[in-house]
């Protein structure tokens, strides 16, 4: 299993699964951020756009993704102040260019984490009051620990993010591996390098081991990137949080430490985040799941495309439905 929504864009551009053998078969998990983030908060950040005087910044992977009843891009066609933006740090210059309050959607795995982590620095630092954050933020370790906890689908191996082990290091899934004696290799975005990481899983598998094989050194150290670790938890903490398809996962996401409390966007406009009411048709949280495929969804290229999206997986550029509609027809 892949759990890089980037490895399954690859993958399927590629045709690497084509490329291998049967008896070898690649599955998508979940890799994508903007996919496994429930309705519910979806639909939070939509009555935070719906505000008076609340101008939402956001990546914009997030604009398309339905809530229970509309999306971001609706919501900006009716009048609400959207703004897309390329880097967390634009949200806090927009804050001090304007009165009007910015609140940024926070949205991504440890690898987006630091720099929403910047931009809430700088934004104290400058004393900005019309700053605040959306934090949706998920944590990737959580996850796999709750997804190879269960029964449902059976991983033999598990290609870890690149992205993400930049950040968290190779070494972060050692214990992964031992629990669950899963082999797990950390590859990058190049065919070969994913390639090389399938070989990897292979051979552990033949010699009856599970470690953690690092094939993407020239970007990720053991360690990973302790600056931006301790940039991250300077901010945020560990947290519950719910995961598309995962349901709620112990300290599976992060949330603003109680010293940056007072930029929570949600609690500053006393929004909650309730359960959100997905498509019927929309079997997203199945594919994250790792037990159903996209073309074995029966909406899927049908009523489900990237034109007309049921779900986030269609949507996302790291969706796994996206990506199976664009490069396998």
């Amino acid at each position: 299993m892949e759990v890089c929504g980037t490895h399954s864009h690859e993958v399927a551009r590629y045709g690497l699964r084509q490329l291998l053998p049967e008896e070898l078969a690649l599955l998508s998990g979940p890799g994508c951020p903007v996919c496994v983030t429930p309705t519910g908060q979806v639909d939070a950040a939509i009555e935070l756009a719906r505000q008076p005087g609340v101008r939402v910044a956001t990546f914009g992977d997030m604009m398309r993704v339905p809530g229970s009843e509309s999306t971001l891009e609706k919501e900006r066609a009716r009048g609400a102040k959207v703004k897309v933006i390329f880097s967390p740090i634009e949200a806090v210059e927009m804050a001090a260019d304007d009165t009007a309050e910015v609140a940024l959607l926070a949205v991504g795995f440890e690898t987006t984490a630091p720099g929403v982590a910047c931009a809430v620095i700088e934004a104290r630092r400058r004393g900005l009051g019309n700053f605040s954050v959306l934090c949706a933020h998920k944590r990737m370790m959580p996850a796999l620990d709750a997804l190879l906890d269960e029964d449902e689908v059976e991983v033999d191996g598990l290609l870890a993010p690149g992205h993400v082990s930049t950040i968290i290091g190779a070494d972060a899934y050692a214990p992964l591996a031992e629990k669950y004696q899963t082999p797990v290799a950390v590859t990058g975005f190049e065919p070969d390098d994913i390639l090389r990481g399938v070989l990897a899983l292979v051979e552990q598998l033949r010699d009856g081991r599970a470690e953690v094989a690092n094939v993407y050194e020239r970007s990720v150290a053991p360690e990973g990137n302790v600056r931006a670790q301790e940039t991250m938890f300077e901010v945020f903490e560990p947290a519950d949080a719910e995961w598309r398809g995962l349901g709620v996962i112990p300290q599976g996401g992060l949330r603003l430490r109680d010293e940056c409390g007072h930029l929570e966007a949600l609690a500053r406009h006393n929004i909650q985040v309730k359960q959100g009411r997905d498509d019927p048709r929309c079997r997203c949280a199945e594919v994250l799941r790792g037990t159903l495929r996209p073309a074995e969804c029966g909406a899927f290229g049908r009523v489900c495309t990237p034109a007309h999206p049921l779900g986030p997986c269609m949507v996302s550029s790291e969706g796994a439905c996206a990506a199976a509609f664009k490069y396998d027809g």
